[in-house]
């Protein structure tokens, strides 16, 4: 029994150093929160980001500006406002992981 037991213990703490090194930590916090916080970040820019925009630029709806070249309609508000989405998210994550201090969870590499 003795023996299962040192050898159970030896292969979680091999595990548990795996994922330390690997920074899979950092990459599954990272992963939920940015899944978390999509549609709250989401809303955020239509609902109050890209209004502000448009009032900032007389009345313009952001999302709807679009470029039209031949057949090809070009949504570059739309895009506008993913770069948005994506800029907030990158920072609640980062935050939330400079605050929560999960930074400390990885191994330092040598």
């Amino acid at each position: 029994m003795n023996n299962i037991t040192q050898l159970t213990t030896s292969k979680l703490s091999g595990f548990i150093d795996f994922i330390r090194a690997q920074g899979v930590i950092g990459l599954a916090i990272g992963f939920i929160l940015g899944g978390a916080v999509s549609k709250i970040v989401s809303s955020l820019v239509d609902n109050i980001i890209n209004p502000l925009i448009g009032i900032a630029l007389g009345k313009v709806n952001l999302a709807d500006k679009i470029l039209v070249v031949g057949n090809a309609t070009i949504k570059y508000g739309a895009f506008i406002s993913s770069i948005i989405d994506f800029l907030i998210v990158a920072a609640v994550v980062y935050f939330g992981f400079k605050a929560l201090k999960l930074d400390r969870l990885d191994k330092q590499k040598q």
